[in-house]
């Protein structure tokens, strides 16, 4: 079904709820832009750091955010989550705000910086939970696509913005001063937060032990045979499609092209389609979410497809600007969905199970990308990630991920396909 206008969607924002919400994802999400640009440039600058001591920093940043979140989910699911949001935040800011003393001091070093960057992680990891199972006690479920939808659109503007912002200030002012401008970027998320007005209760049961609650989290997840079948293959499209992007791509660049101007080119592209694909998931209401999703899914496969003959930089662009709608129509709907068809009181312990599932082997890809490039070339490598990203395309084989239907009618005004 296709919608009227965006106007419609934009309606939600006269909630002061909705307008915090995406504001401070617009804000949080700029300072996340520019962190990472003003993080890199100052350990690579550090004594003793470079590319190394980069790679410890951020793997102290990425192994707690993976490893704490389940934990995450069951605290959301047990406490106030917009005081988990603000506390997240605060935390952040706190985090990179010392950080920033200790670039611009001249005291920092790889390992206090790397003890800061765990600390991050595990802020980082109880945001998302938290974040996904909020929206639901914030609006009504025939706003809630509408409101993922705008939260995606203000986060996507927001990490383009950031990573160009950032590379500016960096070289401006310095790595110490930019992370400071990330700390305030917290803080300002942080206050939006706090003004943020639940309007449905989520059903507390009897406390139980941490274990007993990761265990019902679990049952929650799996009994449900459309999250973890969709979970289970995006761990593996996920690891094809971030090789394909972390490494193949840039040496394929490298190879053919015109080196890290052409990658960028590519990334500029996959980052403008994130944005178009908020746009046209605002403007449907599909009865069967998720065999939209799925449909549009594959979309994933188009830049990596590229990287095999290879093709011109500008037609892998525009194959890196196709996925990036596919990404936002997937995860507008995929949110969506969760967000309609899990209790509530379970639903952050369900989206940290998603996020860990979906997350957990990318790493291991990462690693393993290297010495597959190094061994076999760049072209079988993109070959390996092709069939990677395309194991997602067995989903759409089981009738619950095509037929499992949206809870709410679409609007007066919508049209049938």
């Amino acid at each position: 079904r296709t919608r009227n206008p965006l106007s419609q969607d934009l309606r939600v924002l006269r909630d002061p709820n909705v307008a915090r919400l995406v504001l401070s994802r617009l804000i949080s999400d700029l300072g996340s832009g520019i962190g990472p640009i003003a993080l890199a440039f100052g350990v690579l600058a550090l004594p003793g750091g470079g590319p190394t001591g980069l790679g410890i920093v951020l793997a102290c940043a990425a192994v707690p955010r993976v490893a704490f979140l389940l934990f995450a989910g069951v605290f959301a699911d047990r406490g106030n989550r917009v005081h988990l949001l603000v506390l997240a935040e605060v935390v952040m800011a706190a985090t990179w705000a010392a950080a920033a003393g200790l670039f611009i001091s001249g005291h920092a070093g790889v390992p206090t910086i790397s003890v800061l960057a765990m600390i991050g992680g595990i802020a980082t990891a109880l945001f998302y939970p938290t974040h996904t199972g909020l929206i639901p006690q914030v609006v009504t479920d025939d706003q809630l696509q509408s409101t993922n939808a705008l939260i995606r659109l203000a986060s996507n503007i927001a990490s383009i913005g950031g990573v160009a912002l950032g590379g500016l200030l960096v070289s401006v002012i310095g790595s110490g001063w930019a992370l400071s401008i990330n700390a305030v970027t917290y803080l300002l998320s942080a206050l939006l937060l706090v003004g943020i007005a639940v309007q449905r209760s989520v059903p507390r049961t009897e406390s139980h032990s941490m274990i007993d609650e990761l265990v019902h989290g679990w049952r929650e997840f799996t009994r449900r045979r459309w999250v973890w079948l969709i979970v289970l293959v995006f761990s593996l499209s996920n690891v094809g499609f971030g090789a394909a992007v972390g490494v193949v791509g840039p040496v394929v660049a490298m190879e053919n092209w015109a080196g890290a101007r052409s990658w960028a080119l590519v990334m500029a592209a996959f980052s403008a389609g994130t944005v178009a694909g908020v746009v046209v998931a605002m403007r449907i209401r599909p009865s069967r979410p998720l065999l939209i999703a799925m449909c549009a899914s594959p979309g994933l496969a188009l830049p990596v497809i590229g990287l095999i003959p290879p093709l011109t930089v500008p037609v892998v662009a525009v194959g890196a600007f196709m996925a990036g709608i596919a990404v936002d129509v997937f995860e507008v709907l995929w949110q969506t969905t969760l967000q309609q068809h899990v209790p509530a009181q379970a639903l952050s312990r369900v989206s940290a199970y998603d996020y860990f599932g979906s997350l957990a082997l990318t790493p291991l890809g990462l690693a393993a990308a290297g010495p597959i490039v190094e061994a076999f070339g760049a072209r079988t490598a993109a070959v390996v990630c092709l069939a990677l990203v395309c194991v997602q395309m067995i989903a759409l084989a089981d009738p619950q991920v095509r037929d499992l239907r949206a809870t709410v009618e679409s609007d007066a005004g919508q049209a049938s396909n």
